[in-house]
């Protein structure tokens, strides 16, 4: 491990902060023992079929439901009394639209829920569902964000002046000036909507408990706490009076961080039935009516002197935010970081951006890993090797001159990021000589005996990770993180229980945060019982998004553990008859001048004799609530530099990834094993955004990839064996000096291919710039380029 620092002077212990623990959730889960929505069933269980829209935008003139399906198939009058989904925001001029769980008058997108159907299977539930008929007035679709923002364009909601939720902007220092610059470049860049396709796909199950007068949702969600908020809005139900429960989830990149219809249905039917209502999304339904992300636009000009170094940089952006704003994080998410994001980690003295938030008739857009991040990323990073061969210059080299320099640090960016600590131009300069940057220019000189042409591309992104209440009350989101608290027990048989209102679904929150108390209190980790995904034993939570959790929710068990500790030693002071300052904790015992009690003397001496307590014992005893929040709320920022080496057949445009690199700095290493996946994972994800995943629409608004036949996932025969490097610069506002890092991974894959591509093919006069780059668009683009130099050597 490259740069690894001792966590407060001392050196990292084998099983605490910094240590590769094995993962304490692989057992369960590699042996079966895992629990999942679709290994749950409730006695008297009904499940849902839901008919959903066939038609992009359109008015619903008639249901009809055959009369044997009486109390079996609702439709959203039935659902008398139930809210519509609000996802507002605090931003001026931000256009709310109102979400029906089930659709009402019209529908906005294929596969908008319709009608709901229930039965003792899904497939009955289904068979069901096929005789019941919708009848629709059909409407132009707005199937392209772009032409959706235009004046002439059919509105979505009616009581809208145009199809626009929101414009975000902002201008800094850009002067006329900047005209007369010596390099002057614009570019097109577009990036396709994308499907999240995690392992396991939504799913539910809501059940009416008459004992405790509440009502039970089990779901696959990253947000417990969020739901129930959510729920108890559209239900017009106390939040006391739902509980809401995630079991193991399997996978989730911000799409199972959101309130759905389906959720609002199945709690609906639970109540009016007092059945439990059970639904599992299909992976049908998953892709053409539910996770999509992504959808960016760009017209960007960068203004550079004839060195390469950025006097200014100015976009207008659209973002295909769907037909509606989700909860909790509204449709203005997206374009707001898009216009706070797009600098990156570059040092840019003036600056303009515009950006759009469109209203289409698609899914609602859904924050995914990497929230905009990797399609500025992507837009950015294309700028800055297009600036680089305006000026002759190697693209590395401009990269190098325009980063944010560690002596610049902290640094204020201009779009008001405040960067914590870190080297950028150093993983810069240690990605180059891991890639072999000089090997790989003398290659390309050389040539490939089969014909393919070899690409050098880097990328570079910052990550905000864990912002906090400024940042996300400054975009106007409804959910505001503030502290991120904790509740820590020590047992009766001393062992520790620790609860989290965040959710684990992959990233070995189990493992990680029982390091922390590890850390704090010498426990083995094996010894610690994380609880989470349970808003009844849980406290308050947004939940896990944003590469928070490891530093939220880790400085909140550490901080709990802090307090813990005291009212421990306490206790262990008196048992060992020393003075307070006296005695320390180490290895879960209080070590004393003259010698040790362990946890489990000092639980048994509070729960079970409590006339050998001192006569001052705190009666609070041994279970607390703590809070944490950073030094600093504005975020963390993690960074890297991705590297690789591609081979491109010209003739067929099929792209093979020959080596990849990642020099990344995420901070002190809370468990650089469960980083390094973490990393792995994100990558693959960035793959599939660079070569291979689109959900395309055509003029009529159909979705036309409904199956993984038409869908296309990176496996792990398109995997190249990445090479990873890690920088751990401590950050100064965390407890441990760590930094966000879930969603890195996944930023700067498509902007290092699509530059390594372009680098292949440079002198053919290529340049791709919409991603997913797949081989129809390179073999497109070189017979394109090929028809321009003809025209050009026939006109001379």
């Amino acid at each position: 491990m490259v740069g690894q620092q001792a966590v407060d002077g001392r050196e990292k212990p084998a099983r605490g902060v910094g240590a590769s623990l094995p993962r304490k959730e692989d057992a369960r889960l590699m042996e079966g023992r895992g629990r999942f929505i679709g290994d749950m069933r409730f006695p008297g269980q009904l499940e849902v079929a839901f008919v959903r829209s066939t038609l992009a935008h359109a008015r619903i003139t008639a249901i009809h439901i055959p009369a044997h399906l009486k109390g079996r198939a609702f439709t959203h009058d039935d659902m008398m009394g139930v809210k519509d989904i609000l996802a507002k925001t605090g931003l001026p001029g931000f256009r709310v639209s109102a979400q029906p769980s089930l659709a009402s008058g019209k529908v906005r997108f294929v596969g908008e829920p319709v009608v709901m159907v229930l039965a003792p299977t899904r497939a009955e539930a289904e068979d069901l569902a096929e005789e019941i008929r919708v009848g629709y007035e059909e409407l132009p679709a707005n199937y392209d964000m772009l032409r959706a923002a235009t004046p002439e364009a059919a509105r979505i909601h009616e009581d809208w002046p145009d199809n626009v939720f929101l414009i975000s902007q902002t201008e800094k220092n850009l002067s006329e000036a900047l005209a007369d610059a010596p390099i002057k470049v614009t570019r097109e860049v577009r990036t396709s909507r994308q499907c999240m396709a995690p392992l396991e796909g939504k799913g539910c199950i809501a059940v009416s408990e008459r004992h405790t007068e509440q009502l039970h949702l089990w779901t696959s969600t990253q947000m417990p706490h969020i739901v129930r908020s959510g729920l108890a809005e559209c239900l017009g139900l106390d939040e006391r009076k739902i509980r809401v429960v995630a079991p193991d989830v399997g996978g989730g990149f911000g799409w199972k961080g959101l309130l759905q219809p389906e959720e609002v249905c199945c709690a609906w039917a639970a109540l009016k039935l007092d059945r439990p209502i059970k639904w599992l999304e299909d992976r049908r339904e998953h892709l053409i009516a539910a996770a999509n992300c992504r959808e960016h636009h760009y017209i960007m000009t960068a203004y550079a002197d004839a060195d390469g170094h950025l006097l200014g940089f100015e976009a207008s952006a659209h973002v295909d935010a769907g037909a509606y704003s989700v909860y909790p994080f509204s449709a203005c998410l997206e374009g707001a970081q898009v216009v706070s994001n797009l600098p990156g980690p570059y040092n840019l003295p003036a600056y303009r951006a515009r950006v759009l938030s469109v209203c289409s008739n698609k899914p609602p857009i859904v924050p995914y890993r990497g929230v905009a991040r990797t399609g500025v990323c992507t837009a950015m990073e294309l700028m800055i090797d297009a600036v680089a061969r305006a000026a002759g210059l190697e693209p590395y080299e401009v990269r190098l001159r325009n980063l944010v320099r560690p002596d610049q640090m902290p640094f204020r960016s201009i779009t008001g990021k405040d960067f914590d600590m870190g080297d950028y131009p150093e993983s810069l300069r240690r990605a180059h000589e891991m890639i072999g940057h000089a090997a790989v220019r003398a290659r390309q000189q050389q040539g490939e005996a089969d014909g393919r042409r070899i690409g050098l591309g880097y990328a570079v992104y910052c990550e905000q990770g864990a912002h906090g209440t400024s940042v996300y009350h400054g975009w106007g989101i409804p959910m505001v993180p503030g502290f991120e608290q904790c509740g820590a027990r020590l047992t009766p048989d001393g062992t520790l229980e620790v609860r989290v209102g965040n959710q684990s679904h992959g990233q070995s929150m189990e493992t990680t945060l029982a390091q922390i108390a590890c850390e704090v209190l010498g426990i083995d980790p094996e010894l610690v019982n994380v609880v989470h995904g349970d808003t009844a034993m849980t406290p308050y939570s947004t939940g896990t998004w944003g590469s928070r959790s490891g530093v939220m929710a880790g400085g909140a068990v550490a901080s709990a553990c802090d307090k813990l500790g005291e009212r421990i030693k306490r206790i262990g002071a008196h048992l060992l008859q020393a003075p307070l300052d006296a005695v320390r904790i180490e290895d879960a015992k209080v070590v004393g001048p003259s010698g040790s009690v362990t946890f489990r003397e000092i639980a048994h001496t509070f729960y079970r004799a409590p006339q050998n307590l001192p006569v001052d014992a705190d009666p609070d005893g041994l279970d607390l609530v703590a809070g944490y929040r950073p030094v600093v709320d504005t975020g963390t920022f993690s960074y890297a530099t991705h590297a690789c080496v591609i081979a491109v057949e010209p003739e067929t445009g099929e792209v093979e990834i020959l080596d990849y690199v990642i020099v990344e700095d995420g901070g002190v290493l809370l468990n650089p094993m469960v980083v390094d996946g973490q990393i792995y994972g994100g990558t693959a994800q960035g793959i599939g955004t660079a070569l291979y995943e689109e959900m395309v629409y055509d003029e009529n608004g159909q979705p036309l990839a409904s199956t993984f036949a038409d869908y296309l996932l990176p496996g792990a025969n398109e995997m190249p064996p990445v090479r990873i490097q890690h920088m751990e610069t401590p950050s100064p506002n965390t407890r441990f000096g760590q930094k966000g890092i879930g969603e890195g991974g996944a930023i700067a894959p498509p902007a290092a291919i699509g530059n390594a591509i372009n680098d292949a093919l440079a002198d053919l006069g290529v340049e791709l710039t919409v991603s997913p780059m797949t081989p129809r668009r390179v073999r497109e683009a070189v017979l394109a380029a090929r028809a321009r130099q003809l025209a050009e050597g026939g006109a001379a």
